[in-house]
């Protein structure tokens, strides 16, 4: 899957000794065919490959972190500016795992409590390691791709400052033996997440990654919410980015983009969107709206915003472990493709080392997402595929990838079902009556 270094033909045909032999006067130019492919690279949740805990120095068995500096490497390579054809690239949040503080401020001066969580406790006890080892190795990562094209990163619920078990629903279970699958939250308790002094720290709109750069065209919140324009495949798409759960604020300053950048269309990343059962539903034990009123669940973010908006027309999400894809009608009767795509706990690089333990550790394994349109057809393309930059494989081709993943992920599916939710092809039937007026690029 990794694309070869191609010479440009100038410097090929001098180095096969017959550029300066040639006697005959040049042909005349010929237009160059039309550039109608484009790739946006997705990088779904990466806190367990930056997780502190999971770097040799904490005497796990390798530095996961390497892992993400391999997809980062991967997608600096493949670049349009560098001659590939990723020309956009999106972050679903989650980039870290650990917190700073017990709770931040805002929430404690608005009354919220934390309660004791006997399970969750120890796997979400703030650290400082998040600021010297997490938050510094996401950036090295990020750096590969910095002023080389345009990108997002959202904020995800382990990226906020705190994260903890809110006093309105506390765990039932005090040992994993007592966990009831079929009540998980009653089980776990509700997370709640706060502040994001450390993702703006990273990520802001403030920040070298972001000031300055002519295709970042709007921030709120700090950065929180960005939305960023890119050209490719010969339109002008916008992109706009949510933070986690987002709450009426951010859904309104996000309307007032899409109104500024009339008629293009329009991609919405955001970290909790859907299950993977495909529904617009939040992930049970950490429900933003459940515990604050303020947020809004992924299907009130469905109402009040994507599918009121005609522009939007593709919506990436990850945090909920697995993949789905679902196509509804919007308000104006257009489509609108919804993907989730989460491989977080995919631990096969582990288990190849023989770690055991306890407790479920998943890891990634290096997949992503490959999205690639194609508009060189009448009716326009979106190939979803999955691949691993730690396997060098697309999903479809590695002989193993069910007997690892769809036990854990999809069981109930056939092999060819399993493989069928990371590598398929969406048709875009209305794209192009949609949007050719307004962001065709014609020059």
């Amino acid at each position: 899957m990794k694309r070869p270094y191609l010479l440009p033909a100038t410097a090929l045909l001098a180095a096969l000794g017959l550029f300066a032999a040639c006697a005959s006067p040049p042909a005349p130019e010929t237009p160059a065919p039309a550039d109608t492919a484009f790739t946006i690279a997705v990088i779904p949740d990466t806190q367990n490959y930056l997780d502190f805990t999971h770097q040799t120095a904490e005497g796990f068995p390798f530095d996961a972190s390497e892992l993400f500096l391999e997809q980062m490497a991967y997608i600096a390579e493949n670049l349009e500016s560098e001659g590939g054809e990723i020309a956009f690239v999106t972050s679903l949040g989650d980039v870290w795992q650990h917190q700073t503080l017990e709770m931040d401020p805002e929430h404690a001066a608005r009354g919220f409590r934390k309660v004791p969580n006997p399970i969750l406790d120890s796997h979400f006890a703030p650290t400082d390691k998040v600021k010297t080892v997490e938050m510094p190795k996401a950036h090295e990562g990020f750096s590969l791709i910095a002023g080389k094209t345009p990108f997002s990163v959202v904020p995800g619920n382990h990226d906020y400052d705190a994260m903890w078990t809110d006093s309105k629903f506390p765990p039932k279970a005090m040992t994993p033996a007592e966990v009831d699958p079929a009540d998980i939250a009653g089980s776990l308790g509700v997370l709640h997440p706060g502040g994001l002094d450390n993702f703006r720290s990273v990520f802001g709109a403030e920040t070298a990654f972001f000031k300055g750069q002519p295709w970042y065209v709007a921030s709120h919140d700090g950065g929180a919410d960005s939305a960023q324009i890119f050209e490719a495949g010969g339109y002008r798409f916008l992109h706009i980015g949510l933070q986690f759960d987002p709450p009426n604020d951010t859904l309104a300053w996000a309307a007032s983009v899409i109104e500024t950048h009339k008629g293009l269309p329009t991609i919405i990343s955001t970290h909790d969107y859907l299950s993977k059962e495909g529904k617009r539903v939040p992930n049970a034990i950490i429900d933003g709206n459940a515990v604050d009123p303020i947020h809004n669940t992924p299907e009130m973010v469905w109402e009040k915003l994507i599918s009121q908006h005609d522009q939007i027309f593709l919506v990436l999400c990850g945090h909920q472990h697995g993949q789905a894809w679902r196509v509804d009608e919007n308000a104006n009767g257009n489509k609108v493709w919804q993907v989730l795509a989460d491989y977080q706990d995919r631990n096969q690089t582990l288990k190849a080392t023989g770690f055991k333990s306890d407790w479920p550790v998943g890891i990634g394994d290096g997949w992503m997402r490959l999205m690639t349109f194609d508009f060189g057809a009448a009716t326009p393309v979106l190939k979803v595929q999955t691949y691993s930059t730690h396997y060098d494989q697309l999903s479809r081709e590695l002989a193993e990838y069910a007997d690892w993943y769809k036990a854990g992920e999809q069981p109930q599916l056939s092999d060819d079902a399993f493989h069928n939710t990371d590598d398929y092809t969406l048709a875009l039937e209305d794209f192009r009556a949609r949007f050719d007026g307004a962001a065709r690029i014609t020059n």
